[in-house]
């Protein structure tokens, strides 16, 4: 039995819902596999591309595979391009369908998860509907909250599934504001039903699964931390670049904040100091700080930010560049985040029916 996971746009929660799929059924099979077939995002391991996504499914969940038969194509920088020129999808096809036969052997389910809405990947003649077709999945699509974008988005994407030749068996919306709930929850059912759609799940907005972690950003950003190891893992609730005079930035300080500022404005870093001294807690009242253009602040400071447990991280970019980074960037879970990972488990356990999943999908 296999399930094919896509998403109707980026940063719909797709990962967040594999993985709590992938939780909940290993609950109810004894062997459970996992594939990302195309993967964007990559780490190096052991000298591989790896999408992340692959390897966090294999430390998480202890997957029985080899992790480059979990992600048999990866999509470095440059990838298109040498495509467009020199392409063999029949190549392509063979690595998806050896990664699958890999990933596959002796279990009980198999949980593919694509890359991005239906479309993506067509630049390579490998779509998320051209891989389903390959692997002959049914697919879920997770949308995220409201009535009418999700329901038009929805119906987008099936249509380029359809003309595949793919099965959509069911929805899932996710990230619904709680004070919305009831109402997306009853009105999105009765829309999706009306396109002969099942929506085996609807899924609230979770602040913990939204907020980015120091350590998340650390790892995009490729900073070094200099102070506060152990709040790698503080969850961020804004992020705040000051270029201001302490005195005036002192009014955006608010609880669970990072700062973006150079590693010279020793005066901000001062005062985010005093400020977590004032109210001493575990994490410190500021998460952290980003200190830009590669500056070190002085050892007097560095050491007071060490007392106080404050991350400081350091980053060759300039102000401007790390903050549009961050501002466009998807931040995804990592193993170590223990509290995302519960959360996710946790979600999709109360608002995902995964036994009609199941029979949704049988062959």
């Amino acid at each position: 039995m296999k399930v094919y996971i896509a998403a109707t746009r980026q940063n719909d929660g797709k990962t967040m819902v594999c993985l709590g799929l992938l939780s909940a059924l290993s609950a109810k099979f004894k062997a459970i596999g996992y594939i990302k077939p195309v993967g964007q995002q990559y780490i190096i391991v052991d000298g591989e591309k790896i999408d992340e996504d692959a390897a966090l499914m294999k430390d998480l969940f202890n997957v029985d595979a080899p992790l480059p038969d979990m992600n048999p194509v990866s999509v470095p920088s440059g990838f298109t391009t040498e495509y467009i020129l020199h392409g063999d999808r029949g190549q392509l096809v063979e690595r998806i369908k050896e990664g699958f036969e890999s990933v596959s052997r002796n279990k009980d389910m198999v949980l593919i998860e694509g890359t991005g809405h239906a479309g993506v990947g067509s630049v390579f003649d490998m779509s998320n509907a051209d891989v389903a077709k390959v692997l002959g999945a049914k697919v879920i699509l997770v949308s995220i909250g409201g009535i009418g974008r999700p329901i038009d988005e929805i119906m987008l994407n099936k249509a380029m599934f359809d003309s595949c030749g793919v099965e959509v068996a069911g929805v899932i919306i996710n990230k619904v504001q709680q004070d919305k709930f009831d109402k997306i929850n009853e009105l999105v059912r009765r829309g999706l039903e009306r396109k002969g759609l099942n929506v085996v799940g609807v899924i609230p907005f979770n602040q913990v699964l939204a907020s980015p972690t120091i350590a998340e950003i650390m790892h995009h950003l490729k900073g070094t931390l200099i102070a506060g190891e152990k709040g790698l893992l503080t969850p961020i609730s804004k992020f705040v670049v000051v270029a201001m005079p302490s005195h005036t930035a002192l009014d955006y300080f608010v609880r669970g904040a990072m700062l973006i500022t150079p590693g010279n404005r020793e005066d901000i870093i001062l005062a985010a100091l005093a400020r977590s001294m004032v109210e001493p807690t575990t994490p410190p009242f500021i998460a952290g700080i980003v200190l830009t253009c590669g500056i070190y602040p002085d050892r007097a400071v560095l050491r007071l930010a060490q007392q106080v447990d404050m991350p400081l991280i350091v980053v060759t970019d300039d102000t401007y560049s790390v903050a549009s980074s961050i501002h466009s960037s998807v931040f995804k879970i990592r193993p170590e985040d223990t509290a995302k990972v519960m959360e996710a488990t946790r979600l999709v356990n109360r608002y995902v029916d995964v036994n009609q999943i199941i029979e949704l999908v049988k062959e």
